[in-house]
């Protein structure tokens, strides 16, 4: 099983942007601990992250052409707006699961919402680098679910 991961932006200064809402793990630990998960899973993972709206969209069509499994996503601040990256998600015909760090729905009310979510096929969010883990999990019970049919 292949998945991209692919985080939004200001998640490159995890450890450093507002720790007590977002942990003291940098996106370098995260990803290293995701990796090591991934591995004893028979996992494979790529790993991309952007602050510009326009290398998301691309990294999610380039995860369609790659033939990738399943996608990971952190859209951060898009999440609230992004059409655009809603669209992309609906375009390529890959099993996504949105994930955030935070409880964002016990947030800011303009956190609450989700315009990317619709598009997934679920969110994780509140259970920090741990939200990860369980959308691997998830996106192979997703994958496992499409071969039982």
């Amino acid at each position: 099983m292949k998945i991209v991961i692919i985080n939004g932006p200001n998640l490159n200064f995890l450890g450093t942007r507002e720790p007590d809402i977002y942990g003291r793990q940098t996106l370098d630990e995260i990803e290293n601990r995701i990796q090591e998960y991934a591995e004893r899973q028979e996992v494979a993972c790529s790993f991309f992250q952007s602050n510009s709206e326009g290398e998301l969209i691309d990294r999610i069509q380039q995860a369609h052409m790659d033939k990738a499994d399943g996608i990971i996503l952190n859209p951060a601040a898009y999440t609230h707006y992004s059409y655009a990256i809603h669209d992309a998600v609906k375009s390529v015909n890959v099993p996504t699961v949105e994930v955030h760090l935070s409880a964002i729905h016990a947030r800011e009310s303009f956190r609450k919402e989700s315009v990317v979510a619709p598009a997934c096929v679920g969110q994780i969010s509140g259970f920090g680098a741990v939200g990860y883990l369980l959308a691997i999990q998830a996106l192979k019970e997703v994958r496992n679910k499409g071969e039982e049919q």
